[in-house]
């Protein structure tokens, strides 16, 4: 899952992506309402937690833009204007949820998780392929009933190759769902993480890799 922080308070916006990171998801943080507008603009987002009172340009008139323009992603607004009528309106805009500052990390992290679901196809809370189960929500991964311990990064990407249900996928695919902006498109970053995974899995292979074109589960 890919996510994009809108928070103008730099220290909040860095924790909240920090630990978003921690749970395998790729994020992308954004100071203001511009940068927040750049980067939907050239970026695909499963969910955008959006604060309300941003510089430059503010949340309310990013939500309605979002909206407008029918992108994608599911929002959800994290701010200090918890009063009812301040959700109501926010909702009104087009904001998928609403969560009052301050807040738990832990409902956070819930909400962004059912947002995420909602933006994907529907699949089962446990994905299953190739005698392979994962399960989103409780970070295990089992091959034959036999557990598999992953790093959060191979996590990431053994849960993009299992919902893309054996259609290939890309490298460039991968760094965009499992990494986030700031990572190089030349690094050897996938190459390596799918060894490790593979490694992980055990045989026989399950993982396939397809020349000049991407993996394929």
């Amino acid at each position: 899952m890919r996510v994009l922080v809108v928070e103008d308070e730099r220290v909040l916006a860095d924790a909240i992506a920090t630990g978003l990171r921690r749970e395998a998801m790729a994020v992308d943080v954004a100071y203001d309402g511009g940068g927040a507008l750049e980067r939907t603009g050239v970026n695909a987002y499963d969910v955008v937690v959006l604060d309300r009172d941003l510089p430059r340009i503010h949340g309310d008139e990013v939500c309605r833009r979002l909206v407008a323009d029918r992108y994608g992603a599911r929002i959800l607004m994290l701010t200090a204007a918890g009063e009812l009528d301040d959700k109501v309106a926010g909702l009104n805009l087009g904001a998928d949820d609403y969560l009052a500052k301050p807040f738990a990390f832990k409902e956070l992290i819930a909400r962004v998780r059912a947002l995420g679901r909602r933006t994907a196809t529907p699949l089962p809370p446990t994905l299953e392929r190739a005698g392979i189960e994962l399960d989103p929500n409780r970070f295990t991964v089992q091959r034959d009933g036999r557990p598999v311990e992953l790093t959060r990064k191979e996590f990431a990407v053994l849960e993009v190759l299992m919902r893309a249900e054996g259609i290939v996928v890309s490298s460039e695919q991968l760094l965009e769902k499992a990494w986030d902006e700031h990572i190089d498109p030349f690094t050897n970053v996938v190459r390596v993480t799918m060894m490790t995974l593979r490694k992980k899995l055990g045989d026989p292979p399950v993982i396939e890799t397809v020349p000049g074109v991407g993996y394929r589960l």
